[in-house]
């Protein structure tokens, strides 16, 4: 992990009438990241996801929650609907205070609503930035890649990317992935800043197990791109179970390939429950 070990176990928390803090790790090129950052896709697809259906005021009220207790990195997706209400629980937080991340939809199926089109990924980034009421978004993914051959079906949304960041709109690009064959080939493709990766001791809800991906993360980071693990959890298989989460947070930061991870709060107790178990963790580092 790219931390100051010594500041970021007493960075976790605050002293009584000051924000709390997570510590914050190097992404990609000019891009800083908090440690721990809130994922928006719990059982999300076509614009739609749990936090949502939950009430507006409750994800708005979580969102700033998270804010409150220094989760700084919101993982959106177009796919998710999220990006438009997290824009709108932060409108009055400064831009330069926390991360927006989120995911273009351009498979020419499933995803987003089917009337929509999928070819103009440059187009759906200005969107975004309409919907976030933002003038940048700072990472901007290609959503669930699962072929090898992504990079070559979808250079033209790559493109695209590489000219929004260009012209200042995003600053850094990548993809997510679910599936082994696609992991490898973001490993060799110098477009790739960050990747989304699946991630966790028992691969579940992962590309394959542990010993089949993990040595593919650490070429991926050794190409020196970032990682975001996701799915810790076993995309909530585990979510009850404190040993497994505290496994989960264990083996992550061990690895040292893992940058940030993003979990899919969706209560307040759970954001307070993962600060303290990721104090313990880099405390037993």
């Amino acid at each position: 992990m790219r931390v100051a070990a010594a500041g970021a176990v007493g960075a976790l928390w605050s002293t009584p009438g000051q924000a709390a803090e997570i510590p914050k790790v190097k992404l990609a090129d000019g891009l800083d990241v908090p440690l721990l950052g809130m994922g928006t896709g719990v059982k999300a697809g076509n614009r739609s996801n749990a936090l949502q259906r939950a009430g507006e005021k409750h994800f708005r009220d979580t969102i700033r929650f998270a804010y409150d207790q220094g989760v700084r990195l919101f993982d959106c997706a177009d796919s998710y609907g999220s990006l438009p209400m997290v824009g709108q629980a932060l409108k009055d937080k400064p831009r330069d205070s926390y991360v927006l991340v989120t995911k273009v939809w351009c498979h020419p199926k499933g995803g987003i609503p089917k009337e929509e089109s999928r070819d103009d990924s440059l187009a759906v980034v200005e969107r975004f930035l309409q919907e976030s009421g933002s003038d940048h978004i700072d990472l901007v993914q290609l959503h669930c890649q699962t072929a090898a051959d992504w990079t070559t079906t979808y250079r033209p949304h790559m493109e695209a990317l590489a000219e929004a960041k260009k012209r200042g709109w995003i600053r850094a690009h990548g993809c997510s992935c679910h599936s082994i064959d696609a992991l490898k080939t973001a490993a060799g493709d110098p477009w790739v800043d960050v990747v989304h990766a699946r991630i966790n001791p028992w691969g579940v809800k992962m590309d394959g197990p542990a010993k089949v991906v993990v040595p593919v993360l650490k070429q991926i980071h050794a190409a020196g791109k970032g990682i975001i693990g996701m799915k810790l959890i076993g995309e909530g298989k585990f979510r009850d179970d404190k040993a497994k989460i505290d496994e989960a947070l264990r083996f992550s930061l061990d690895l040292k390939c893992i940058d940030a991870l993003v979990v899919g709060f969706e209560k307040p107790e759970e954001i307070v429950d993962y600060k303290k178990r990721l104090t313990a963790a880099l405390e037993a580092k």
